[in-house]
């Protein structure tokens, strides 16, 4: 099996520009390929990971993918999938983003089989005469306005620095097929446009038996219809300082049974065999969520290594059975880093009011109710005392307090 015929199976082609040419290409020659991200942020979030996963499946095939980082492009500012003008950053916050963008993607594949560059390097040496000159020569207005993301924002106007962006993407995929032998270049269905005219334009140049191709993956919609990677949250970032191993372990656990044989196929490098056998389970005791675990398990490993991993299954295993006392300070706090939160102090206090100023009851006599009636858990013990007095530094280096009404109702004291 071919990396194509892989692909296939695993649901992960939208686009080909020439499917018999790439095909034929791929089963007789190890290529070079690449995929661009943008430093719009200083952090990658799941949406960036599908086409990264292919990238990696290219090199486990053989192949050797290149990772751009547009340091050059990302300062102008893409209008795929946007209505109205991105806001330009600054330079030094184009240059801030690419340096953690970097580090992640390094931490993410590390190997060296798989190449990293900054389309900075080639794009900010081309003066305005040359890039008018050697490539705007080459582009036909009414072809560039046809395109679906320039379409798109032709009613509510689009500047000339976004509309020049399709040229500056082409430029980066001549620049790499001249210096790298690059010849496939992958991106999301919104890069189409872009992609098909970066190969319009090596073959202007370099003639149409230059062989590069293109090739986009599918846009994920949930079984519900709505968005993949989007939760009540906001974006599930690959940054574990904006999304913890733990919270990115529990958005692939949480997948919907409709999906996850879907998501297992794209998002891990499990075999066929495996992902069948798993497809058997759901099928058989869709309670038991055994396959949702793999899931959450393959894509936590791959991104956050074995250590976060690990975490998140402890944090994971922790909160299922109460004993919260066995989390460390830094497992706490990915854990209940969501739940309703207020400061307390760091005095010794009754548990009523403990209660009160955590806003965990909002009346004393609520308060005494839930303790007789042994639904308060401070720190994983339950308190049933009216008398009893916490001491807030005792546990969990004196940061915080943690409060549980009932089965699964969480709070956080932060003392003071």
């Amino acid at each position: 099996m071919n990396i194509l015929e892989e692909l296939r199976w695993r649901g992960a082609i939208n686009q080909q520009t020439d499917e018999e040419g790439l095909e034929e290409l791929v089963s007789e020659n190890k290529i070079s390929l690449y995929c661009g991200v943008d430093p719009t942020g200083d952090s990658m979030h799941i949406g960036h990971l599908l086409p990264f996963m292919m990238m990696k499946r290219f090199e486990l095939m053989g192949h050797h993918p290149y990772i751009v980082i547009g340091g050059g492009t990302g300062s102008i500012g893409d209008p795929s999938g946007r209505k109205t003008e991105r806001q330009l950053q600054t330079m030094e916050q184009v240059q801030h983003n690419v340096d953690s963008l970097s580090s992640q993607a390094k931490k993410i594949f590390d190997s060296e089989n798989i190449s990293m560059v900054n389309n900075y390097d080639w794009l900010s040496k081309i003066s305005l005469l040359d890039f008018l000159r050697d490539y705007g020569k080459l582009f036909n207005i009414n072809t560039m306005l046809a395109k679906d993301v320039v379409a798109s924002r032709l009613e509510a106007g689009i500047s000339f620095t976004e509309f020049t962006y399709q040229i500056l993407q082409s430029v980066d995929y001549y620049r790499l097929y001249k210096d790298h032998n690059i010849q496939l270049q992958v991106g999301g269905g919104d890069q189409w446009g872009n992609i098909t005219a970066g190969i319009d334009m090596i073959h202007k140049i370099e003639g149409q038996d230059a062989k590069v191709y293109g090739l986009t993956i599918p846009l994920l919609l949930k079984a519900d219809g709505t968005k993949f990677g989007k939760t009540a949250g906001g974006a599930v970032w690959l940054d574990p300082e904006k999304t913890s191993p733990y919270e990115f372990y529990q958005f692939w656990l949480n997948q919907d049974d409709r999906d996850v044989i879907k998501y297992m196929k794209l998002f891990t490098f499990m075999t066929q065999d495996e992902i069948t056998s798993f497809e058997g389970k759901l099928k058989k005791a869709p309670e038991k969520r055994e396959a949702q675990r793999k899931l959450a398990a393959e894509v936590t490993k791959f991104v956050h290594g074995i250590d976060g991993l690990e975490s998140a299954e402890k944090i994971t295993e922790v909160l299922f059975s109460g004993e919260i006392q066995k989390l460390t300070v830094k497992e706490a706090r990915q854990a209940f880093s969501g739940v309703p939160s207020n400061e307390i102090s760091s005095n010794p206090q009754n548990i009523v009011d403990l209660l009160i100023n955590a806003k965990v009851d909002t009346s004393k006599r609520q308060a005494r109710e839930d303790i007789t009636n042994g639904a308060i858990r401070i720190n994983g013990e339950k308190i049933t005392d009216l008398n009893a007095v916490i001491n807030p530094n005792n546990s969990f280096n004196g940061e915080f307090v943690i409060i549980r009404r009932g089965k699964k109702k969480y709070f956080l004291g932060k003392i003071k």
